[in-house]
Formats: structure tokens, C-alpha cells, sequence
């Protein structure tokens, strides 16, 4: 019996394979920054469930130790683009998971419209059974007939219907579950997987199921016969030319491959325009969540996690060891740009501008997490002291750390970081002076370091010696609008 494919079937079934290939390759490439799994959002070195790594750090180290150590750099053959570029792994990802939802959709809405559901909507608990029968059959050396009426056996239409139905929305779902926008706004949501870190070890656990079924279906393809499989699948019927389907479907299997490929080389030669290309393609949606998310976290005291990782070394220069050695009593926030009246402000005074505290989550890039009470200034109180001027757009946090000397792989220059104004308003954003109840400590960014709830960990520059208010920061540093932007090619949207 010869069981027609439409023509949609076909396409969609080919973008699916280029597309999970990239956001699996990519995806990989983001795990490579933070190479461990973990069951709590507290995320305390040594009590992941798995890690991807040999050496291991301890929350007790005699040697002072930043998150940045833990990242690997894995093979491009593996990773996408591979080689430590996490920034450039994060584009692919929401650039290609983008394309992979608007063909999901496509595909269910012309399942049911075509009526091509009844091929992969199991209607009768009777499958489960007939599926273990199934197994029971290929695991006898012999091959399962199809169904009555339908061209798949029951284990291959339970299998589909659990791919499309079951693990593509856990992917959604789990990934939503990591943003910083997504969490400050519905701090709620991800604890309906057991919080951020469950939801990124489903998500990758998801993703090795979905693996799994590629490598299984594969294996079916050729136990059925790659000619007859390749005529229903390329050339839309069973009845097909056999020798036309195979050259057909192999062309198409090689294409994807060699967009892999391109994908590969062209990130790691021209990262800068690999960077910008891609950025057209997701930073405007994360510009979005970013304006329309306001965090509502609010934990409690006895949420605060027991260890909070370092990331980035603190500033070796003797003018910030003079400065911490009086405890920041000489230090003065200088505030100035787009403004009607500069600021030198120390620390009483800004505390005099006005105090909050909150309980947050700290989501880094990297992949973990932590919580804890900052307390400080509302940045919404600085501007109100210094008044912008109508064209201001954008804040500049420039920081004490000379990343030449902290952070020696081949990059240069002190730190900064942008934020645009609408985000320094934003109730939970404030200029942190202090964590868990005391002056924060050097090594989280004393004097002063910025927390905005619903953006990543990089963009909460530490160590802030000076704001500055501009309209454009194209002509800062290389113009991307932060020092991890400029160097390693992040993202300048960060509320995903």
C-alpha cells in the first residue's frame, strides 16, 4: 500500500533537521560555559548532579577562584561556533530558535487543517501495548508491519506524537523558564519545573532525548531500507522512484551539513559581522521583553544561597587598594553627560539620596544562579538628582577593572557596561552598596555595583567609579554598548 506525504510534510521535515542541528550545536556551545547540571538555584560548587569536566572548585578553596575558570573550550565539530565564543553561541540559538517555532507552528496548523493528525494523534490507549509489542518484534530481529490505514507502526506514531506534542514544548517551555526578564516578571513560573537550574538540566536532558530519537529514527530509516523510506519522505509517496528520493534526500542532507559548516567558519573568522548579522535577527525581541518585564521578586531571607560565585577578579591597581584599604571612604561616584547638574557624590551621599533593599535571583550568562539582599540606591534617584536631558537614551557604568591585567586572554581595556534609561527606572534597579546586610564585599564589586533584575549577570557592572549619561554609545569602546560586547561579542539586550 502506497501512503501519500504532502508536499508541506517534506519541507518542514528538512527545516526541522537544520534547525535542530544548529540549536543543538549551539546549544552545546552555551553548556561549554557552564559545564555542570544542578538540581537548586543556590548552584554550591560540588553539588552538581553532572558536570562535563574534570577539575572541580570548592566553595572553601584557599585559592580565590571565578566563575570564569569553569568554562570549557570545546571542539567547533561539537559546538557551535565552539572555542569559548558563548556570546556568538547565544545568537545562534535565538536567531535559529525563532525559525524552529514558526516551522512547528506551520507544521501543527497544517497537521490538523490537512488532516494529517490521524497519522500522529494516537485515538486509543490501546497504543501503548501495541507499541511494547513493537519493540518486542525489533528486538526478535524482525521488522514491525505499520498500523491498519496508517503508515507507522504504534512505537514510531506514539515516538512522533511525543516529539512534536511532548518534548518540543518541554524545550519552549524549560527555555522560557531561564530568562531574567521572564523570571523577574513571573517569578512564579519556573518554580513549576523546581526552579531555574531543573528547568535548564530538563532542557538539556530534553534535548538528549530528542537526540536520541534522531539516532533511533535514523536507524529505522535504514533497517526499513533507505530507498523505500527516502521515496515517502523526499518524493512525498512509497511508490516513488527509489534512485531519484536517495540523490534527492542525500543533496538535502548534505546542504544541511554544509550550512553547518559556514555557520562554523564564518562565526570564528567574522565574529564581529556574525555578531551584528544575527543581532538584527534577536535583538529586537529581547529590546522588547526587556521594556515590557518588571521584576516582582521577592524572596525571603532564608532563600539567600549559602555561596555566591565571584566572577571577574577585583581591581589589582594600588588605587583601589588605597581606596578599599580606608574602606571607600575617599570615594566619590561621579556622575555627569547628558545631565543639568553633575554629581561627586561618596557614599553617605548617595545613601542620602534615598535606600532599598531587595531578594533577588542573579542570573549570570554563564548558566548559574544564586540569591541574595542587595541594598542601595535606586538608580531612578540618581537621575532624579542629576535631572537628563531630554535627549539622554542610555546610562555608562564605567568600572575600576582594567580587564587587561584582570581577565589576560587577548583583550584590553577597563570595563563598562550600558543599560538604555528606561531600564535605570525600573523599580528593582538601584546601585547595590550593599549584600546579605553588609558592606559589599570586594570581591562583588565594592564600592558600588549595578543591579538591574531582569537583565544577565554581565550587565551589572562592578566596581562603578562613574555613570555617564549619553545619547548614542556608538563612540564608546568599539560601539557595541559594554566591554563583553565589545570582546567577546555579546549580545547588548540581555533579558534572555
Amino acid at each position: 500500500m502506497h501512503y501519500g506525504f504532502p508536499l508541506w510534510l517534506v519541507l518542514t521535515h528538512f527545516l526541522n533537521i537544520l534547525f535542530l542541528t544548529l540549536l543543538a550545536r549551539s546549544g552545546v556551545g552555551i553548556l561549554s560555559a557552564f559545564p555542570k547540571l544542578y538540581l537548586s538555584d543556590h548552584c554550591h560548587p560540588g553539588r552538581e548532579f553532572i558536570r562535563f569536566r574534570k577539575r572541580t572548585f570548592s566553595a572553601d578553596s584557599a585559592r580565590p577562584w571565578s566563575s570564569l575558570e569553569e568554562e570549557e573550550s570545546w571542539s567547533p565539530v561539537l559546538a557551535l561556533p565552539g572555542r569559548k565564543n558563548l556570546g556568538l553561541a547565544r545568537h545562534w540559538h535565538f536567531m535559529t530558535i525563532q525559525f524552529w517555532i514558526l516551522t512547528g507552528l506551520a507544521y501543527v496548523i497544517l497537521l490538523f487543517a490537512d488532516d494529517q493528525w490521524r497519522r500522529l494523534v494516537p485515538t486509543d490507549w490501546a497504543i501503548v501495548p501495541d507499541a511494547f509489542r513493537v519493540l518486542a518484534t525489533y528486538l526478535s530481529g524482525r521488522l514491525a508491519p505499520p498500523q491498519p490505514g496508517l503508515p507507522y507502526n504504534a512505537a514510531q506514531q506514539l515516538a512522533y506524537f511525543a516529539v512534536v506534542f511532548v518534548l518540543a514544548p518541554l524545550q519552549i517551555l524549560t527555555g522560557a523558564a531561564m530568562s531574567p526578564s521572564v523570571i523577574g516578571r513571573f517569578p512564579r513560573y519556573p518554580r513549576l519545573f523546581g526552579g531555574r537550574q531543573v528547568a535548564r538540566s530538563l532542557h538539556f536532558l530534553t534535548l538528549c532525548a530528542l537526540v536520541a530519537f534522531v539516532v533511533v529514527h535514523t536507524a529505522m530509516v535504514v533497517i526499513h531500507g533507505i530507498p523505500r523510506e527516502f521515496a515517502a519522505i523526499v518524493l512525498t509517496s512509497y511508490g516513488a522512484n527509489h534512485t531519484r528520493a536517495v540523490v534527492v534526500g542525500a543533496a538535502g542532507l548534505l546542504v544541511i551539513a554544509g550550512v553547518n559548516v559556514l555557520a562554523t567558519a564564518f562565526s570564528l573568522r567574522h565574529r564581529r559581522r556574525t555578531q551584528r548579522l544575527l543581532g538584527r535577527m534577536v535583538d529586537p525581541f529581547e529590546r522588547v521583553l526587556s521594556r515590557a518585564s518588571t521584576s516582582r521578586q521577592r524572596f525571603r531571607a532564608t532563600d539567600v544561597s549559602s555561596y555566591f560565585r565571584v566572577n571577574g577578579y577585583p581591581p589589582p591597581d594600588e588605587r583601589y587598594r588605597q581606596l578599599a584599604a580606608d574602606g571607600f571612604a575617599e570615594y566619590r561616584l561621579e556622575v555627569g553627560g547628558l545631565v543639568e547638574q553633575p554629581l561627586r557624590l561618596s557614599l553617605d551621599e548617595l545613601r542620602g539620596l534615598g535606600w532599598g533593599t531587595r531578594t533577588t535571583k542573579h542570573n549570570c550568562i554563564q548558566g548559574w544562579s544564586a540569591i541574595a539582599e542587595w541594598g542601595g540606591v535606586p538608580l531612578a534617584a540618581i537621575l532624579e538628582a542629576c535631572r537628563p536631558l531630554p535627549e539622554a537614551r542610555h546610562l555608562v557604568f564605567l568600572a575600576l577593572d582594567d580587564k587587561t591585567v584582570t581577565e589576560n586572554e587577548g583583550r584590553h581595556g577597563y570595563f563598562y557596561g550600558t543599560i538604555p534609561l528606561f531600564l535605570a527606572l525600573k523599580p528593582q534597579s538601584i546601585l547595590a552598596l550593599e549584600m546579605n546586610g553588609r558592606p559589599l564585599p570586594v570581591e562583588h564589586g565594592a564600592p558600588a555595583r549595578v543591579r538591574t533584575e531582569t537583565q544577565l549577570g554581565f550587565k551589572m557592572v562592578k566596581w562603578v567609579h562613574a555613570i555617564q549619561i549619553v545619547d548614542s554609545y556608538a563612540a564608546i569602546g568599539q560601539g557595541q554598548g559594554g566591554w563583553r560586547e565589545d570582546q567577546q561579542f555579546y549580545a547588548n539586550a540581555a533579558g534572555v
